[in-house]
Parts: C-alpha cells; sequence; structure tokens
C-alpha cells in the first residue's frame, strides 16, 4: 500500500458560510469521498466573498473542484471519474454500477422538476406536474423491477427488495441522484405542496433506506439552504 493521496474538496458554502450549502454536484463529490473511505478535508468557499487562492486554482469556476496531490480538477463528471480509478481496490471500494441502467435511473426527473417549480402559471400546472409525475414513476418501476442477480436467487421474484440503485450498496449514481431527489422533495413541498405519492412505494423506500445513511444524510444541506437558493427562480403559484 502507497502512502495516501493528500485530497482536498472545495464545496459551496452555506448562507453563513459555514456549512455544506446548496449543489447537488458538491454533494455528489463529498459523497464519493466518504463512501471511498479516503482521508480528505472539506473546504467550503463562500463565493461572496472567494478567496483570491481560490481564483486562481479554478478562475471562472464554480465549486466543487478538488485538489489530488496538488493536481487541481474542476468538471465533476471527470472527478468522479478520477477518483473511482484512483481510489481502487483493494484499499478503496469500488462503486460504480454493475448495470449500466442504473446510471440512467431517474435522469430526466430534475429537468421537469425545474419546469414544474419555476411556472408561474397556475393554467400550466397540471400539465408540468404531470410530466414530472411521470419521471418519478420511472423510477419507481425501476426500483420495483428486480435487478438480474435478483432473479439468480430467486427466479419467481417479481419484485425487487434491493436497498438502493443498482443493489444494497450505495453505487456513483446513487451519489448522482439522491442530491437530487432531497432538492425535489424539499422544494416542491414548500412550492406546491407536493409529496411523492404513497403509491410509489419502491421510490419512497429507496429514500427512507438512503436518509438511514450517514454519507447521504449528513451531507445534505440544510432545508433552509435549499428554499433559499430557490427563492428566486421557484414561483408560488397565485391562483
Amino acid at each position: 500500500m502507497g502512502d495516501a493521496p493528500d485530497i482536498e474538496l472545495f464545496v459551496k458554502a452555506s448562507l453563513d458560510a459555514e456549512s455544506v450549502g446548496n449543489c447537488p454536484f458538491c454533494q455528489r463529490l463529498f459523497m464519493i469521498l466518504w463512501l471511498k473511505k479516503a482521508e480528505f478535508r472539506l473546504t467550503t468557499v463562500d463565493m461572496r466573498r472567494a478567496p483570491e487562492v481560490l481564483k486562481a486554482l479554478a478562475p471562472g469556476s464554480q465549486p466543487p473542484f478538488l485538489i489530488f496531490n496538488g493536481e487541481v480538477k474542476t468538471d465533476t463528471n471527470k472527478i468522479e471519474e478520477f477518483l473511482e480509478e484512483k481510489l481502487a481496490p483493494p484499499q478503496y471500494p469500488k462503486l460504480c454500477c454493475t448495470y449500466k441502467e442504473s446510471n440512467l435511473a431517474g435522469e430526466d426527473i430534475f429537468r421537469k422538476f425545474s419546469a414544474y417549480i419555476k411556472n408561474p402559471s397556475p393554467g400550466l400546472n397540471n400539465m408540468l406536474e404531470k410530466q414530472f409525475l411521470t419521471t418519478l414513476v420511472k423510477l419507481n418501476m425501476y426500483l420495483e423491477t428486480p435487478l438480474p442477480y435478483e432473479l439468480e436467487l430467486n427466479p419467481n421474484a417479481n419484485e425487487s427488495s434491493r436497498l438502493y440503485l443498482d443493489g444494497n450498496a450505495f453505487t456513483l449514481a446513487d451519489c448522482n441522484l439522491l442530491p437530487k431527489l432531497n432538492i425535489v422533495q424539499v422544494v416542491c413541498r414548500e412550492y406546491r405542496s407536493f409529496e411523492i405519492p404513497a403509491q410509489l412505494k419502491f421510490l419512497r423506500r429507496y429514500l427512507d433506506n438512503a436518509y438511514k445513511q450517514e454519507e447521504f444524510r449528513q451531507s445534505c444541506p440544510q432545508d433552509e439552504e435549499i428554499l433559499q437558493a430557490y427563492s428566486s427562480v421557484a414561483k408560488y403559484l397565485i391562483r
């Protein structure tokens, strides 16, 4: 085993400039490093008073960015790939998915959510809510459907019992999707009084399981941070 790499992750700061702010990409990388059980420093960046050193490190960039043994990385997807390659077994757990479909599950939710929540017109609300709900139903169906490994164990299984997208352990797919789903829940509850329907029991089970894991729960920004971040774009409907 070689020496542990020197890793520093820079994430968006909260409004009080002390804790983690609202940024699903920052949370995604935070979760990955935590799940890798890597030693790293977490530095919050107040973008209203970004230090000169950060402007020099990643000019024009928004957090997250990473310094790995002195090398600066600024693209979230490339950072994810880089960490999966550099922090590899046997010293660090593998986080990539077994099934490529897991990486695509829920991929359209955030886009439909944005259209739904930013709409100021009551006349369009039902249509946009239906389109958004369709993406949640699609994710629920993926979580309900047994994966091949489950069918190998039980060929007669007609619904999945797995905890997460790709199995019973967090993967990169969960690190990507869960921070977005947390934002969706918080913002929809405030601006649309919308809760994920009880009929979507596999999606609700997935979220319940996720919130039990400290790597997700403890990396979430406070609800107030999320609502403040959306206060200028989310629209209350005036009926």
